[in-house]
């Protein structure tokens, strides 16, 4: 049996934070309470003094670039930046190559996952103009939701058939998952900002391209659709102030029918950072003004939002490298996103418990994960150490990344993940992943 136990932790856990042990069994969590004592005499005793212990972060929202992009990365390389990271959970997005858009290409991509991922996995259902059927036979129980693209972006899966859109939204009562922006609004801006400089326009203008109209107009029109036909809508990386109004945090998470994902980019960089790191901040949507980021903040800790999550999408140094208008938008985030919310913690921005609710709790609620995302007795065994105060800086060396880059490079964190367990398994500790493949297939009580 593998027997472990976690000893002297700051368990932070549905809002209040203990200090205390935690015994893990196999794959789950046996016991948690302020004192245990090991059960027998194999038992790997880690103490956390002056630790905390987190559930492992859900990420509900990543480009792992498998299959078809995988020089850009792939299910192993960035789950094991994930681990390293502390999310111990992903949900990958369906604009890979081919497109997974049928049930058969959506399974390939759980058969590679079964074999090469370090963290848990699910994966979603692409919607397009015409795939209703497909979309239709899709398993609640091991999918996690409906991905549609209502902007066009990376793979170019774009839904922009009304009665298509309609069809969808009224046939189906799993989770919707939403990219709003506008492609009429961007086209228009794309081409006023082309008669001005032709084809040298400076990415500092990447949030007047995409900008806050093109987000509003699709996320509203989104958001009105969901209302009328009664499906169940999340709105992913939302980007700007006026799109706060669109959402409530007057009733409890669990009774919303539309919740709301924030991304890690959303929150820390503004459109000033353009000056400095060029197409290496280019996300779809745009990282936009000072006064967007903060009324995201705002909206996040007031529970107008629901989720933070990363929206990883890795590209390489050379593609990123490209003029503008050539320069795909993403970047790579699961090895950094915890730490930079533990970053913010310091900063006086948000609270540890707030952190732990919104990376790993409410991820769990939302999507309605099997046993996964709090520390629970009989849940499994995903936990993260993170000691609040073990100073380092992102390098080039220390990347897990395929891509080999981070927008955060350069960056000094003072916090680190010091232990990553995955399925009660120790899979991550002295800043090294160890070759140990525990992710499994999540599950969905639906």
């Amino acid at each position: 049996m593998n027997t472990v136990l976690i000893k002297n932790a700051k368990i932070v856990n549905e809002g209040v934070i203990i200090e205390g042990d935690v015994l893990i069994e196999n794959e789950f969590i046996v016991e948690i309470a302020e004192r245990i004592s090991p059960k027998t005499p194999n038992c790997k005793i880690i103490d956390a003094e002056g630790n905390y212990l987190i559930p492992g972060a859900i990420d509900d929202q990543v480009h792992f670039r498998e299959p078809g992009l995988t020089h850009k990365g792939d299910i192993e390389s960035e789950s094991k930046a994930a681990i390293a990271g502390g999310i111990t959970s992903f949900i990958e997005q369906p604009n890979t190559v081919p497109n997974a858009i049928t049930q058969e290409l959506l399974e390939d991509k759980y058969v590679i996952a079964s074999q090469k991922s370090y963290a848990n996995y699910s994966f979603m259902m692409g919607g397009t103009n015409d795939n209703l059927e497909e979309i239709l036979k899709t398993n609640p129980k091991n999918v996690a939701g409906i991905k549609l693209f209502l902007g066009s972006s990376t793979g170019n899966m774009l839904v922009d058939n009304e009665e298509s859109l309609e069809k969808i939204f009224s046939s189906t009562k799993m989770l919707i998952a939403v990219h709003c922006e506008d492609e009429a609004t961007i086209k228009a801006n794309l081409e006023k900002y082309k008669e001005e400089y032709g084809d040298d326009i400076p990415v500092t203008v990447h949030h007047l391209i995409r900008s806050e109209e093109a987000c509003y107009i699709s996320s509203s029109k989104a958001i009105e659709l969901a209302k009328k036909t009664g499906a169940r809508l999340h709105v992913f990386h939302l980007s700007t102030a006026k799109e706060m109004e669109l959402f409530t945090n007057k009733i409890p998470l669990e009774e919303k029918q539309i919740t709301a994902e924030v991304c890690i980019h959303h929150l820390w960089f503004t459109n000033e950072d353009y000056a400095t790191k060029g197409n290496f901040i280019k996300w779809n949507p745009a990282v936009k003004t000072l006064a967007d980021k903060e009324a995201l903040w705002n909206a996040l800790l007031n529970d107008t939002i629901d989720v933070i999550a990363t929206d990883h999408a890795p590209h390489t140094l050379e593609e990123k490298s490209q003029k503008y208008l050539n320069a795909p938008s993403g970047g790579p985030l699961v090895q950094h996103a915890v730490v930079a919310m533990f970053e913010a913690h310091l900063q006086g921005k948000i609270s540890i418990e707030k952190i732990v609710e919104k990376m790993c709790h409410n991820p769990a609620i939302i999507f309605k994960i099997e046993k996964r995302g709090f520390i629970k007795e009989g849940f499994y065994a995903d936990l993260v150490i993170v000691n609040p105060a073990k100073p380092w800086s992102v390098m080039k060396e220390n990347i897990l990344y395929k891509c080999g880059w981070s927008p955060f490079e350069g960056t000094n964190f003072k916090s680190r993940i010091s232990h990553t367990f995955v399925n009660g398994q120790l899979v991550y500790e002295n800043a090294k992943v160890k070759e140990i493949k525990a992710g499994k297939r999540l599950l969905f009580n639906r």
